[in-house]
């Protein structure tokens, strides 16, 4: 690495449990430019820190270059899947099974109306003797 760290890169061993996950390069077509590990911790700089695409220093590759790598892989799965085999390693270094068995949600993680919360409640009723002048 050419450039000072940022809190948000990946250490040596992060990447080496991220790497075989990463696609390969495209077949007949132009190498790849890029380094794949600062692409990662461009998007992890994004990611972390909140901000805009426009805004990513210019030690990271180019923006439009992160960002078609961020869309790419979110729109294939790719991010899902990496997280997926990341937590089945983390669980089983721990000693705990593969997948887990129990999930808790409460009332302030899940929706519970698609309409905002003025238009679903009910407007209030009142008695004629009240509206009469």
């Amino acid at each position: 690495m050419k450039r000072k760290a940022y809190a948000s890169d990946l250490n040596d061993a992060e990447w080496d449990i991220l790497k075989p996950q990463l696609p390969e390069a495209k077949k007949g077509g132009r190498p790849r430019t890029s380094d794949l590990r600062e692409v990662v911790n461009a998007i992890f700089y994004v990611l972390k820190t909140g901000c805009q695409w426009d805004m990513l220093p210019h030690d990271f590759p180019a923006k439009g270059t992160v960002y078609h790598y961020y869309n790419t892989w979110h729109k294939s799965g790719l991010w899902q899947e990496m997280n997926a085999a990341l937590r089945t390693e983390l669980r089983q270094e721990l000693g705990r099974e593969a997948s887990p068995s129990a999930a808790i949600i409460d009332s302030q993680s899940v929706k519970t109306t698609e309409k905002g919360a003025f238009v679903a409640t009910m407007p209030t009723r009142k008695s004629r003797d009240a509206n009469a002048i």
